[in-house]
C-alpha cells in the first residue's frame, strides 16, 4: 500500500519498490539547486532565519509565523532529490507548484510534501492547495523516517501524479483527480511555532518542465 486517499475508503495499492539510488551530479540531467556555500538561487520568504552552514541549509524558526525558502526559478514537471535533518521537533515540508500572496508568507498555491519528526505524522503524504491533507503514506510506512538523523527524500513531480520515496522506500505514489495546480516555486517550509529547525542538503532536480 502506497498510500491512503482521504475523503473515501479507496487505497492505493503496490508492491514495495526497490530503494531508489541517490543521483550524481554528474548523471545525465541532474542539475545542482544548492550550491553548499550560499543561497543563491534561493528567495526568502517571510521573517524566519535561512542560511547556508557547514555545507546545509539550515532554516530556524526565530518567530510564531510560516517561513518558506523557495527557488528563484519556476518548476512544472520534475524529479527532486535531498536530504533532510529535523534538529528540533517542529513540522515542515516541501512545496512544489507553490505560490505566494505579494509581500507575504501566506500560500497562495501548491502541494506539499509533509516532513514531521513524529511517527505517525505522515510524512511522504500530501498536503494544500486549500484542501488540507490529500493522501498520506499506509500505517507500515509512518516509521520510515529517521527522527534524529539524515533521510533522503525523492519526490517525483509529473502533472498530477506525485511520487514520494523516503530512505529508497516509496510511500506515495497518487494520482490527483482535482489538481489545482501545475506551475510554480519549490519552497522549504518552517511551520509556525517557532519550533521549525531544519536542515537540506545534497538538493538536486531533474528539470522536465515544457512550457
Amino acid at each position: 500500500m502506497f498510500a491512503v486517499l482521504l475523503g473515501s475508503a479507496a487505497m492505493v495499492y503496490g508492491f514495495q519498490a526497490p530503494k531508489a539510488a541517490r543521483p550524481k551530479i554528474w548523471d545525465t540531467g541532474w542539475q545542482s539547486l544548492f550550491n553548499g556555500k550560499d543561497l543563491s538561487g534561493w528567495v526568502n520568504v517571510g521573517h524566519e532565519k535561512w542560511e547556508a552552514e557547514d555545507g546545509t541549509i539550515h532554516g530556524q524558526g526565530i518567530s510564531k509565523e510560516y517561513g518558506y525558502l523557495r527557488t528563484e526559478k519556476k518548476y512544472v514537471d520534475f524529479h527532486l532529490s535531498l536530504r533532510f535533518k529535523c534538529e528540533n521537533v517542529g513540522n515542515s515540508g516541501v512545496f512544489v507548484h507553490s505560490d505566494f500572496d505579494p509581500g507575504t508568507a501566506r500560500v497562495s498555491q501548491g502541494m506539499q510534501f509533509e516532513i514531521d519528526p513524529a511517527v505517525n505524522h505522515h510524512t511522504g503524504g500530501l498536503y494544500g492547495d486549500g484542501r488540507q491533507w490529500i493522501a498520506w503514506p499506509s500505517p507500515e510506512y509512518e516509521t520510515v523516517i529517521r527522527p534524529t538523523d539524515w533521510n533522503d527524500y525523492l519526490l517525483i513531480v509529473e502533472g498530477n501524479h506525485y511520487i514520494a520515496h523516503l530512505n529508497g522506500i516509496k510511500i506515495i505514489d497518487f494520482t490527483d483527480p482535482t489538481p489545482k495546480s501545475f506551475d510554480g516555486y519549490i519552497s522549504l517550509q518552517l511551520h509556525s511555532g517557532g519550533l521549525g529547525n531544519m536542515r537540506f542538503k545534497d538538493l538536486f532536480i531533474r528539470d522536465l518542465t515544457h512550457r
